[in-house]
């Protein structure tokens, strides 16, 4: 048998301790180990030898001159300009239904009919009240007209002493109980005419007729539905009295409000037609505020023209509204006004652990302001390689560049917007 190589692969493994057969397993452990420490050292040389490459750079902007235009944006739904629900002040069957759904109707126009049969017999008996309360008042006329005959001859009596003072005093009474059975049969008729009058009402509400000129938008009548009108008239039918002037109701936020004034131009798109947009005016900002889920908004109306009646009740239009038009104006974008350098120090002291390890994110760059300063701010610039402020007052902004009123910026200039980092 041939001897082993002293450079043999089984020679190498005992002198590194490394058996095969028991140990073959851990020696593969080991060598994993071993590699894995020897790439960390090579990354950490990596690192340290690099030096301050990690250099901190700056993103920057030109201030620019243009047009700006600040639009509030508000969601709502369309509404027609007067709409009408129709209902039954009568209880009753409906006997007929005499239009459907987007029928036009004219004012007096019949919608719908109640069986009227127990209607027109409380008319009847109604009317035979009243006659028979005519013929009691002249009843009542007869008797009193005799009872002031036989009054006056009783007088006449009395007066030359024919009769007692007890007769006269017998038919003085007589007459005036006449006199008031009279007037008591006069108002049964005046009451009687009454009841007759409401029930001809009623009769006349059985046939359920529109208030307006418009459309059908919603129908809930049905032949042989029953309706009962007892606290509350039951809605059948909604009516919108013209469709080619419309509203957009939407709800302006807190914020905004405060710019939105009656008059503004908008315009709004539906998703029905989403690469059209509709024009539309404001016409009232209503002073109630509506709270849903702690967002305080107020409800905004615009006037919209739909003369092609592409647009339809209930639809979501998305609005943008007007609110300021400016010409010429110097811009900033609004990342400049959020930034702030970091120290001086952060730029070329860095500890080796930060090397390797990301630091914690930036807070924003006016946290601390106050409210009342939101309109003295400031900008960056570079300088000599390093970051100078400029003081500046700020106006409208449409949330992606900012007008400046007053400060020591140009159109051109270089502005500062963000922190790079990273290798030149």
């Amino acid at each position: 048998m041939a001897e082993k190589s002293p450079g043999s692969r089984a020679d190498v493994a005992a002198t590194l301790g490394l058996e095969q057969s028991g140990g073959g397993r851990k020696g593969r452990w080991l060598w994993l180990a071993a590699a894995v420490v020897l790439a960390a050292l090579v990354a950490i040389g990596a690192v340290v030898l690099s030096g301050p490459a990690d250099e901190v750079r700056f993103q920057t902007a030109k201030v620019e001159r243009a047009n700006l235009t600040v639009i509030v944006t508000a969601t709502g739904t369309l509404q027609p300009t007067n709409q009408v629900d129709i209902g039954s002040e009568l209880s009753g069957i409906i006997k007929t239904v005499e239009v459907d759904f987007n029928d036009r109707v004219k004012v007096g126009q019949v919608l719908a009919r109640l069986d009227a049969t127990k209607l027109q017999a409380q008319v009847v008996q109604s009317e035979a009240a009243l006659k028979a309360a005519q013929a009691r008042v002249r009843e009542a006329e007869a008797n009193e007209d005799e009872t002031r005959r036989r009054l006056k001859r009783a007088q006449e009596l009395s007066a030359r002493n024919f009769v007692s003072e007890e007769a006269l005093v017998t038919a003085e009474a007589a007459h005036k109980r006449a006199v008031a059975a009279l007037e008591s049969a006069r108002s049964q008729v005046e009451q009687n005419r009454a009841t007759l009058a409401v029930d001809r009402t009623n009769l006349g509400k059985a046939a359920i007729r529109s208030p307006i000129n418009g459309t059908v938008l919603t129908r809930k009548a049905e032949p042989g539905q029953t309706v009962a009108a007892t606290l509350q008239a039951p809605v059948l039918f909604t009516l919108a009295e013209d469709l080619t002037k419309m509203e957009l109701h939407v709800d302006v936020d807190e914020a905004d409000v405060g710019q939105v004034k009656d008059g503004q131009q908008a315009t709004f798109a539906v998703d029905a037609h989403p690469n059209r947009e509709f024009p539309s005016t404001v016409s009232e900002v209503r002073n109630a505020a509506k709270t849903v889920s702690g967002v305080v908004t107020y409800e905004t109306v615009l006037a919209v023209e739909n003369a092609d009646l592409l647009l339809r009740p209930g639809m979501t239009g998305t609005a943008g509204i007007t609110v300021n038009e400016l010409r010429d104006a110097v811009l900033v974008p609004n990342a400049a006004l959020r930034f702030t350098p970091p120290p001086p120090q952060a730029q070329s002291q860095r500890s080796f652990v930060s090397r390797l390890l990301p630091g914690p994110p930036r807070p924003p760059a006016r946290s601390a302001q106050k409210a009342t300063d939101r309109r003295h701010q400031q900008v960056w610039t570079l300088r000599d390689g390093r970051p100078v402020a400029i003081p500046v007052t700020v106006g409208a902004t449409d949330g992606r560049m900012t007008q400046i009123i007053t400060g020591d910026v140009q159109p051109g200039l270089e502005i500062l917007t963000d922190t790079l980092r990273g290798a030149k």
